[in-house]
């Protein structure tokens, strides 16, 4: 999930730096407070922590403008929205009538509840607990696609988590120089699978096992984790940091496993 729909604070920065960013450099504070329907001891409380965090520079009463820094969280922040409103759009691609995976037997006109499993989008008749929900609109078998309307609530989306097992660069033994049997330990926690660098496809032919991914591996990775799906991405050593700040900029968990050998 986007970073700033995580936090109050960081969601009214981002509103507030916004406004400041189209009318600068003279801006009301009471006017910014208007708009965005808090008080302007609110909004003066948020600028001097903008100004604080480096996002904001004041240059006299009622002058204010973004910084580079500033304006670089605020895209980094609205690349995480768009990513996590793809993935939503996905999931509800037509709100009227969504399409799920029955649960169980389900006929027509039975209220319905959603919810995402194994990544999937699935129906269930026990409406008990709390999220999204709707009506069937055609009657299905457990197993089949049924058509899910009147849909109402939020699904409730997990991460799931990313490992990165980084392999060395060829100049460094490459795949021959990795600790297999922690690889194969990391491959049997049943995670999805990606490949990044030729090095890395190697090791995982050594170890009989032939990745999930292989071209667009960021993105899928990035995708299966904001469907709930836990990913294994092995990465010869080269490409780790540009994976580590695809991942950071979807603000998404991981963790680092190193597979050369000591």
């Amino acid at each position: 999930m986007a970073q700033i729909l995580r936090s109050k604070n960081l969601a009214t920065k981002f509103q507030i730096l916004l406004e400041i960013a189209a009318n600068q450099p003279n801006i009301q504070q009471k006017e910014v407070a208007k708009k965005l329907d808090i008080t302007s001891q609110a909004v003066s409380e948020y600028v001097r922590e903008l100004i604080k965090d480096g996002w904001l520079s004041s240059q006299g009463r009622s002058r204010y403008r973004v910084t580079r820094e500033g304006v670089d969280w605020i895209l980094r922040m609205a690349r995480q929205l768009r990513s996590y409103t793809s993935f939503v759009g996905k999931v509800l691609s037509d709100i009227s009538t969504s399409t799920a995976i029955a649960d169980g037997d389900l006929s027509i006109g039975q209220p319905a509840s959603l919810h995402m499993k194994n990544g999937l989008l699935f129906a269930s008749s026990d409406t008990s607990g709390e999220g999204a929900r709707g009506v069937v609109v055609s009657a299905a078998n457990k197993g089949e696609d049924v058509g899910i309307s009147s849909v109402e609530g939020v699904i409730d989306l997990k991460t799931g988590k990313v490992t990165i097992g980084k392999v060395p660069n060829v100049q460094d033994g490459g795949s021959r120089n990795i600790k297999l049997a922690r690889l194969k330990q990391e491959i049997s926690k049943g995670m999805l699978v990606g490949a990044i660098g030729i090095e890395a496809m190697v090791a995982l032919k050594q170890a009989g096992i032939k990745p999930d991914y292989s071209y667009g591996v960021k993105r899928a990775a990035i995708e299966a984790a904001y469907c709930g799906l836990p990913i294994l991405i092995i990465c010869a050593e080269d490409g780790v940091a540009g994976l580590m700040q695809s991942l950071d900029e979807e603000n998404l968990e991981y963790k680092i496993v190193d597979l050369r050998k000591e």
